[in-house]
């Protein structure tokens, strides 16, 4: 096997020299770093890493392969449609910087090595850096725009990884529904009660988002970024997570303040936490270097109780720019900022974790219930 040199360049001017892996290509990407141990097939599938290089700081990768099917290569789907092992139907990121990747995996799920999954999909893979001491330039300077260059392969201009509108190219185009099994008690005779339904605007959304509300009963109406909520007959909205920049979204930050009219119970995720934020009024920042990992503990406001939870975001909401009648609901514990939001009298909430986890700690996932009882007590 010819293994050819590979090296990332920042847009300072850094470079760090190894190994190609995955896709002998170059490409060029905004370079963020996540702390998360485990969990790189949900990862590299997360529609929010879309456009961006995203390095591991644990050292191994690979190490329990791809559950992909393993005479195809496709991966596994559920009864909806949905993946069954991924957050998406194909790798989102522009390229994996790792440590070390294992090209010999030991696991009864895996179909692939991460190489090869990588190579399928076209994506880069640079190993053998000092990914410690490139989470500490990032920690210094900020995430930074990059570059993997692959040893015989064409250069790219560091700045032709750069996406306009990443929410855009992620979100369907078509509006597509999924309903749950009929509940009810054929033993009893008593009639199936009406599932709720829910609108969920997709700016990039996870599968275990959609996972998540099917099992608890619900229809999902899962629509495009920018479909304004008209003719769609539902009982709540939610908010999906997304890459990029909320300020890019103005035609669903205007959907939800149409939303806000109606009433009726909206949740947001991640991007979906700070378009609400937005559609409220208040204003959004980028991070220096962002949330991304499985372990970061957020407070929920006025107690002391702390959750640790998953997280992929590089923007966050202005805390002193919350309008009256809304207010902070969770907090990070690192760097106390706003981790969630939610209206005083209405019933309009959003969190910027990941409640659903995958990867992660799935401890907030009782948030979904809350919403999904809010939305029930009003179709009662």
């Amino acid at each position: 096997m010819n293994v050819k040199t590979a090296k990332l360049v920042l847009e300072d001017g850094t470079e760090f020299v190894g190994w190609s892996f995955g896709k002998a290509r170059s490409q060029a990407g905004e370079v963020v770093f996540t702390t998360g141990m485990t969990g790189y097939p949900q990862s590299l599938t997360d529609p929010s890493f879309r456009g961006q290089i995203l390095v591991a700081t644990y050292p191994l990768m690979g190490n329990y392969g791809v559950p992909v099917q393993p005479k195809t290569g496709e991966p596994f789907f559920d009864a909806f449609g949905i993946p069954a092992h991924f957050e998406s139907d194909t790798v989102q990121v522009a390229g994996f910087a790792v440590s070390e990747a294992c090209d010999t995996p030991s696991h009864f799920a895996s179909g692939t090595t991460l190489s090869a999954w990588l190579e399928t999909h076209d994506v880069p893979g640079i190993s053998g850096i000092d990914t410690r001491a490139l989470t500490c330039r990032l920690r210094e300077h900020g995430v930074m725009l990059g570059k993997i260059l692959v040893e015989g392969s064409r250069d790219v201009p560091i700045n032709s990884g750069v996406m306009s509108h990443p929410v855009a190219d992620v979100s369907p185009a078509a509006i597509t529904t999924y309903a749950a099994p009929e509940t009810g008690s054929p033993e009893t005779g008593k009639p199936a009660s009406r599932k709720p339904v829910i609108a969920l605007i997709d700016c990039g959304v996870k599968a275990n988002i959609l996972r998540c509300l099917l099992a608890r009963g619900a229809t999902v109406i899962r629509l495009p970024w920018n479909h304004d909520l008209t003719g769609v007959d539902y009982d709540g909205v939610f908010l999906s997570n997304g890459p990029g920049d909320p300020k890019a979204c103005g035609k669903t930050i205007a959907a939800v303040r149409r939303a806000f009219d109606m009433g009726k119970p909206i949740f947001g995720v991640c991007l979906g936490n700070q378009i609400m934020a937005l559609a409220a009024g208040a204003d959004t920042y980028k991070l220096p270097y962002g949330h991304r990992g499985q372990n970061q503990p957020c407070i929920e406001a006025g107690t002391n109780r702390c959750y640790i939870t998953s997280q992929n975001h590089g923007y966050a909401v202005r805390g002193d720019t919350l309008p009256s009648g809304w207010e902070p609901w969770f907090v990070n514990a690192n760097d106390n900022t706003i981790e969630g939001i939610h209206a005083i009298n209405a019933p309009f909430s959003a969190v910027q974790f990941h409640p659903e986890g995958c990867p992660g700690p799935r401890d907030t996932e009782f948030l979904i219930d809350l919403f999904l009882n809010q939305v029930r007590n009003g179709i009662a």
